[in-house]
């Protein structure tokens, strides 16, 4: 069923809406995402995603933009649907349809602080989440294969790393994405074949290896394989 005769249902039927939205990001080759700890009932004190029921008056992605500000105290961040999710047991006493949400942002440009439900907050590491109210997991692992599918077809890592950046720095980037270790021959000769690094003509500073060659992105270049997708297979 669509996302639209899902609300035509919840209409009939007097079925709640909710919205809940997976916030990933990268650091040192690990793939977070932001949970809450819940300040009120139902499951109160259990670590869930940011999340509330859309008001009468909204529209479903008006309702996660506010959601995410009011939960989070975050906004200016491009969501995108991952689908609805509606088990009937997945809330208790209570039928209710969510309309899953992901972004994939830079941790390091952001300042997550709890507000509305959340009692606290924090990154956690995908590879290690604790127990989750309601079926959050559920729709962290469905936004992570989505995120995963996207990555193959869209260049990534613009937004995610430092203006200047070193071949292993994006090689950690979409290995952690993609949850999988990549060859680094093969990669660097992809990366090689899309052009889309330019060599800054420096290096790192303060390591005790070797200094690697740092890049930047080429955004004409970035913007173009954006545009028209690509297949990334490594």
């Amino acid at each position: 069923m669509t996302i639209v005769g899902l609300f035509i249902l919840c209409l009939m039927n007097d079925i709640e809406n909710s919205v809940d939205c997976v916030l990933f990001g990268s650091k040192n080759g690990k793939l977070f995402t932001l949970l809450i700890e819940r300040r009120n009932e139902p499951q109160k004190g259990l670590m869930a995603l940011p999340g509330d029921f859309v008001y009468k008056e909204e529209d479903i992605d008006a309702s996660a933009l506010r959601t995410l500000k009011a939960i989070t105290n975050l906004e200016n961040i491009y969501l995108e649907q991952i689908r609805a999710f509606g088990n009937n047991s997945r809330y208790p006493d209570q039928r209710v349809i969510t309309i899953g949400y992901y972004a994939l942002i830079n941790l390091n440009h952001y300042t997550p602080i709890a507000g509305h439900t959340a009692e606290r907050l924090g990154w956690c590491d995908i590879t290690a989440l604790p127990k989750l109210a309601f079926d959050h997991h559920l729709i962290i692992d469905e936004g992570h294969a989505v995120l995963k599918r996207k990555v193959r077809h869209e260049p990534i890592g613009f937004n995610l790393l430092p203006e200047l950046f070193s071949l292993t720095e994006l090689q950690q980037l979409y290995e952690s994405v993609l949850q999988a270790k990549l060859n680094k021959r093969n990669f660097r000769a992809k990366i090689e074949q899309m052009k889309i690094l330019i060599d800054s003509g420096k290096k790192q500073e303060k390591v005790s290896h070797k200094p690697a060659k740092l890049y930047r992105f080429d955004l004409n270049r970035y913007n173009m394989l954006k545009k028209e997708g690509f297949h990334f297979k490594i």
